[in-house]
């Protein structure tokens, strides 16, 4: 005897035990009595003599089930249970937990690849981007299903359906719609993303769920810090956007605690809306769930939502990222996939502090190449959005000439500070910080250059202005004075530069401390003087 039950609610498992007793014809058994009928049934699952298995498909509350679970009748009989909840509850008394995951790369290939030759369509396998489609897909068995059919119903390309699915204006349930469900699944994609969550959300005395899962679906499906939620910004937004327990109480928010931030991301974890494979891990959400919550998030209230992940990233950036590489560059890929994922927000009225913190970032971490990529399209997406003048594309311009200088394309760096410099100065005026901040990066390109004269005079101006605007012992400052000491060494003037080298090493040792980089290099360009005197 074999039994497949629906029992994401203890009715439809009920339902199905009663209905099968009337089928079974089992004495007593009538449908004016479903709760006796199916109590038959498990009384025939244990004595019977027959083998049988029952599959117990997308349990979503362990305990509530547990009284129908069916007695293995001696060995005879087998249950088969389904459940995106990994708890204790699942486990024990017998039952043992199989964890499925999702395709390996390689299996994802072979089944487009297989899917399409099998159905006469070989031709629209495309071996360059079938890997591309699968990582799309988050190699989720359900998806791949449904967009090979999808492909097959519609003669699509991979390349046409891959831009399809990047493109996020497009609905996820239209690119792999019910309709396609030529594997037999029974349900739309979309549905079986989101099936825990109305479980999610009965379970959820915070009502942080929701609010919960509309943040981190914006996030880099392969990682960010669960910290991320505890940060101000974070709270604020929580305690804001949760709903309200009674209707006269919706203009009184009660501020959210780290605590119930802790309980509503365990009751995620629980059922599997969200995975941690440590305490201490990041957190991860599958790619088309994170999809499928995104499309969920009311479009008013994106850009908020988006703004507030920007403003927890920024938070926790540590305030020099060679001190936390690992985090830094977690930090990185999320403010990327966040403002991908959410374009214009983090521009809009104004660019999101992270897209800055993100260019100088790559470029500490000397990832000189993908800093200059970033900064270019940084450049292009503020100039259209605010346009040329705007501070903002000014800091961008600023950021793309670092980047040029850093990766050895110094007349490109050249040419575009003094543009820079000339747009800081026609904009925001001679003595604003970003103005002196220009000036200091053209000097320092004047002398990667040869042109050392020019470097020597404009250092040794820049160095005036920060010490008269800036103070003389601000960072900027202490990088203008380390700058000048390299200028006069170049120009031959080398006890002028051992006197100043030694200055600016106690200078950065006492104000940012002997491991920051700016340290290193006033340590470093000291014994250079040392050598060449």
């Amino acid at each position: 005897m074999l039994l497949w039950v629906r029992a994401a609610s203890t009715d439809q498992v009920i339902s199905a035990y009663a209905k099968t007793a009337e089928r079974l014809r089992l004495p007593g058994a009538s449908s004016d009595d479903e709760d006796g009928a199916a109590r038959l049934f498990l009384q025939w699952l244990a004595a019977t003599e027959q083998r049988w298995l029952v599959a117990l498909d997308d349990i979503t509350n362990p305990v509530s089930v547990r009284e129908w679970w069916p007695d293995s009748g001696g060995g005879r009989g087998w249950v088969l249970a389904t459940s995106r909840r990994e708890d204790a509850q699942l486990s024990g008394e017998g039952r043992a937990l199989i964890r499925l995951g999702i395709y390996t790369d390689a299996e994802a290939r072979a089944y487009l690849q297989r899917r399409l030759t099998d159905a006469g369509h070989a031709h629209l396998h495309d071996p360059g981007r079938v890997g591309a489609l699968a990582v799309e897909l988050g190699r989720l068995p359900l998806a791949l299903g449904h967009a090979a059919a999808y492909l097959i119903n519609k003669r699509l390309t991979m390349a046409d359906y891959l831009t399809l699915l990047r493109d996020t204006s497009n609905r996820l349930g239209d690119l792999l719609p019910a309709s396609a469900d030529a594997e037999g699944y029974g349900r739309p994609v979309t549905a079986s993303l989101l099936l825990a969550l109305d479980a999610v959300e009965e379970a959820d005395t915070g009502r942080l769920a929701r609010p919960l899962l509309h943040l981190a679906s914006l996030m880099d499906p392969l990682g960010h810090p669960a910290t991320a939620w505890t940060t101000p910004a974070a709270l604020s937004y929580l305690s804001t956007a949760r709903p309200p327990q009674r209707r006269w109480l919706r203009k009184h928010h009660p501020p959210v605690t780290e605590a119930e931030v802790h309980n509503a991301l365990e009751l995620l974890r629980t059922y599997a809306l969200i995975t941690q494979d440590t305490a201490t891990a990041p957190l991860r959400m599958h790619a088309l769930t994170a999809r499928a919550v995104r499309e969920t998030i009311p479009h008013g209230t994106l850009h908020t939502t988006a703004r507030t992940a920007a403003d927890a990233i920024t938070r926790l950036w540590p305030r020099h990222d060679h001190e936390e590489r690992e985090l830094a560059a977690l930090l990185r890929a999320n403010a990327v996939h966040l403002d991908q994922s959410t374009r214009p927000a983090l521009w809009q009225p104004s660019t999101h502090p992270c897209i800055y913190t993100v260019s100088d970032s790559l470029t500490e971490a000397g990832l000189y190449q993908q800093a200059i990529e970033y900064d270019e399209t940084t450049v292009r997406l503020s100039s259209g959005i605010h346009g040329s003048d705007h501070l903002d594309t000014l800091s961008a311009c600023n950021n793309l000439a670092v980047s040029y200088s850093k990766s050895g394309r110094l007349q490109d760096a050249l040419d575009l500070y003094e543009q820079v410099v000339a747009d800081h100065e026609r904009v925001l005026g001679p003595d604003h910080p970003d103005t002196l901040r220009a000036r200091h990066n053209l000097a320092v390109s004047y002398s990667d250059a040869g042109r050392l004269q020019d470097a020597l005079d404009l250092c040794e101006q820049v160095l005036a202005d920060h010490e008269r605007v800036l103070g003389p012992d601000h960072p900027h400052t202490l990088l203008a004075r380390n700058n000048l000491a390299v200028s006069y060494s170049k120009s031959g003037r080398l006890q002028d530069a051992l006197d100043l080298c030694e200055q600016v090493l106690a200078d950065h040792e006492r104000g940012l401390g002997p491991d920051h980089p700016h340290t290193l290099l006033a340590r470093n360009n000291l014994a250079n003087s040392y050598s060449n005197a």
